[in-house]
């Protein structure tokens, strides 16, 4: 005899997206674009979704694979990337470029990183997709930003067979492209002031140190704040010196003398002390907004002939990739929504009163050139507008 089957439902577990939040599933991409595994970016209408790879970390045995579930790919590269490639711009954005199903991760790489353009003189010509891309497809080229990575992907358009072969438990990583999309505002609105420590600094005796970071994950970012908290110089709601710092590895710690980081940074720690108080918030915005080893890339084309700004738009990048609305808000949390901005920087002006916060003046910020760096300042006052 066989034994009845039982009237309740079996019972199942939740998929892993849905106990992530949108934040949280958008580092969790960015994670998996690093290390070279695919990731659905799901958009919001019907048969948008697409299937997405870094160009520079894919595995030729992982495009095969997706080439069999899905078909051939499409390169999706920045404007200022398809400007330097001569690429017509016929969509706003990105640039959709059809690949055959034979393309190899070599391929893609070639199309997505300059340092290798004389390796592969004869690129070309192509053939820009006319049609505007998805907004997934555009989305992946975000995610590759946020991963630190170069700002080019390929991407895969998903049937609904596929999608249903793709969308097993911790078979792949999925995103929203809303969520990628809205995740640097998201991290600006969910900043936390974790702790505030004392921390004597050379310069700056009366100096304390306060650590924020969202709620959900994500860079770490800190202001010091110099003086006695009793001094009329740091009343909220100000206006209070300010100093705006994008950290730089190389000039800040090893003291490189290709900009002019390193003196800006320990000149804006003396000068706030000598001025009686105020506030330096040392953001996560590694080469302008590109990160580390982007940089340093475009340190290697500027060793070419490059000066900082072409390095930049040839890597794919904007020539200022920074982001205002944190700094606007560890001010906010910090009590202040008035500064004197040390800067000679126009846009950071413009954008920290963008983002909320009254710049009541511009307090310059400059520093003796050297013959390493003079090039580059030069460049920052003809074409960033800098007052120098």
């Amino acid at each position: 005899m066989t034994a009845k089957k039982s009237g309740r439902p079996k019972s199942r577990k939740p998929r892993l997206a849905t106990l992530l939040s949108p934040d949280h599933l958008v580092e969790r991409a960015a994670g998996e674009l690093r290390r070279g595994a695919p990731v659905l970016i799901r958009a919001q209408k019907r048969n948008e979704s697409v299937v997405a790879v870094a160009a520079e970390t894919v595995t030729d045995a992982t495009l095969a694979g997706l080439v069999k579930l899905c078909g051939a790919p499409f390169s999706i590269l920045t404007h200022a990337r398809a400007a330097t490639l001569k690429i017509r711009l016929y969509t706003p954005d990105v640039v959709s470029i059809p690949q055959d199903a034979s393309v190899s991760a070599a391929d893609l790489r070639a199309l997505a990183d300059p340092s290798i353009d004389l390796d592969n003189p004869l690129k070309g010509p192509f053939n820009a997709s006319r049609e505007a891309s998805s907004d997934a497809a555009k989305a992946s080229v975000q995610l590759a930003k946020l991963a630190g990575l170069l700002p080019a992907t390929a991407v895969f358009n998903v049937a609904d067979r596929a999608l249903k072969a793709l969308v097993t438990e911790r078979s792949i990583a999925e995103v929203p492209s809303a969520a990628i999309r809205g995740f640097d505002a998201s991290l600006a609105a969910h900043l936390q002031l974790l702790t505030r420590v004392r921390v004597p600094l050379n310069g700056a005796e009366d100096a304390e140190l306060a650590a924020f970071r969202p709620k959900d994950g994500g860079q770490e970012h800190y202001a010091v704040i110099i003086g006695d908290k009793r001094e009329p110089a740091l009343a909220p709601p100000g206006p209070v010196l300010t100093r705006l710092h994008s950290e730089c590895f190389t000039g800040d710690l090893l003291g490189s003398l290709k900009c002019d980081c390193g003196d800006q940074l320990r000149g804006a720690v003396k000068a706030i002390a000598d001025a009686g108080g105020g506030v330096l918030l040392y953001l996560a915005q590694e080469g302008r907004g590109i990160g580390l080893m982007n940089k340093l890339r475009a340190y290697r084309l500027q060793g070419e002939g490059f000066d900082t700004m072409e390095a930049n738009r040839r890597l794919g990048f904007a020539e200022d990739e920074r982001l205002y609305d944190i700094a606007a808000h560890m001010l906010t949390l910090l009590g202040y929504s008035k500064v004197r901005l040390m800067t000679n920087n126009p846009d950071k002006l413009r954008e920290l009163k963008r983002a909320g916060i009254e710049v009541t003046e511009r307090v310059p910020h400059r520093f003796p050139d050297n013959i390493h760096n003079r090039d580059y300042l030069r460049v920052k006052a003809e074409k960033g507008g800098h007052l120098l």
